[in-house]
C-alpha cells in the first residue's frame, strides 16, 4: 500500500510541473497575442467642422478623429494604421489638410488622428454658398494594431468647412436643436453675435468664464440639450439681453440685411421669455 501511494506521488510529482509549463507558457502567448493584436476602432460617428465664428487671424485648426483600442496597454507609443479612401473623399491632402501624426500614446486605451485644416484653401462665402469638404479615412492593420468590431466602426467621414454651421447642440433624443425660445429662429449671424458676447463675459466674470468654457466649449461649440441652465442667469444678462438689443435697434437693420438679406428679425425679449 506504502508503495503505490509513493508511485501515485511520483507520478503527480512529474505531472505538475508539466501542466505548470504548459499553463506559464499559454499565458505568455496569450499576453504576446494581446500586445501585437489588439484591435482599434473609431468611438465618435458625427465628425463635423467648421471655422464659423472663430477669429478671422485663426488660419488652421487641428481637429483630431478619436479611436479606441481593446486590449493590453503598451508602455510604447504605437501607431495607428489607416488610408484615405479617395472615392469618399473631396479634400486635397496639402491643399485642404494634412494630417499629422496619429498614435496611441504609452499606457492609454484612447488616441486620434490629428487632420490639420487650412483656412485660407477652403472656398465660399455666405452669399455665394460655402463648399463642404470630405475627408474619408479608413483603419488598416499594422504592426501594432488590427481593426475590430463591425465595419461601421472602421470608417469615418469627416466633414469641414469654412461655414457657419449651427452648434452640436442636441436634445435627450439626439436631434439637434437650437434655443427658439430665447434665440427665435436659426440664423448664422445669431450664432456669431452670440459668441461675441459670450466672449466678452471673460472681461465681466472672468471665472465664471472660464467655468462655461470648459462646459460649452470656447465658442459654444457644445450645449447639453441647447439649454445652459446652469448659467441661464448669466447667459441672459450678458448675451441673450446685448444680442436682443443689437438685432432690435434700427441703426443696425441697413448693415444687417446687406450681409444678410434673409435675416430674421424674431429676437425675443430673454426677460419676458424667462418670466
Amino acid at each position: 500500500m506504502k508503495m503505490k501511494k509513493y508511485i501515485k506521488y511520483a507520478l503527480w510529482a512529474m505531472v505538475l510541473p508539466a501542466v505548470s509549463l504548459f499553463t506559464a507558457c499559454d499565458d505568455e502567448d496569450y499576453m504576446k497575442f494581446d500586445l501585437s493584436h489588439s484591435g482599434i476602432y473609431f468611438t465618435k460617428d458625427t465628425l463635423n467642422y467648421a471655422f464659423s465664428v472663430t477669429p478671422i487671424e485663426v488660419k488652421t485648426h487641428t481637429f483630431n478623429i478619436p479611436v479606441k483600442i481593446m486590449g493590453t496597454v503598451s508602455s510604447e507609443k504605437r501607431s495607428i494604421g489607416y488610408v484615405v479612401r479617395p472615392d469618399s473623399t473631396t479634400a486635397v491632402e496639402g491643399v485642404h489638410y494634412q494630417i499629422d501624426e496619429a498614435v496611441i500614446m504609452p499606457d492609454s486605451i484612447e488616441g486620434y488622428i490629428p487632420v490639420t485644416i487650412f483656412r485660407d484653401r477652403l472656398e465660399g462665402t455666405y452669399a455665394t454658398g460655402y463648399t463642404q469638404y470630405k475627408l474619408c479615412l479608413q483603419l488598416v492593420k499594422n504592426d501594432c494594431f488590427e481593426p475590430t468590431l463591425d465595419s461601421l466602426h472602421q470608417v469615418r467621414v469627416f466633414r469641414f468647412s469654412n461655414a457657419i454651421e449651427q452648434p452640436e447642440w442636441y436634445n435627450a433624443h439626439g436631434e439637434k436643436v437650437w434655443q427658439k425660445k430665447y434665440l427665435g429662429e436659426w440664423h448664422p449671424y445669431k450664432f456669431i453675435k452670440m459668441v461675441e458676447y459670450f466672449h466678452a463675459v471673460k472681461d465681466i466674470q472672468p471665472e465664471t468664464y472660464k467655468k462655461m468654457v470648459v462646459l460649452y466649449g470656447e465658442n459654444l461649440e457644445h450645449i447639453e440639450l441647447g439649454d445652459p441652465y446652469q448659467y441661464r442667469t448669466i447667459f441672459i444678462k450678458y448675451i441673450y439681453d446685448p444680442m436682443y438689443k443689437f438685432f432690435g435697434d434700427p441703426a443696425n437693420k441697413e448693415y444687417i440685411l446687406s450681409e444678410y438679406p434673409d435675416f430674421p428679425f424674431d429676437f425675443p425679449d430673454p426677460y419676458s421669455v424667462a418670466g
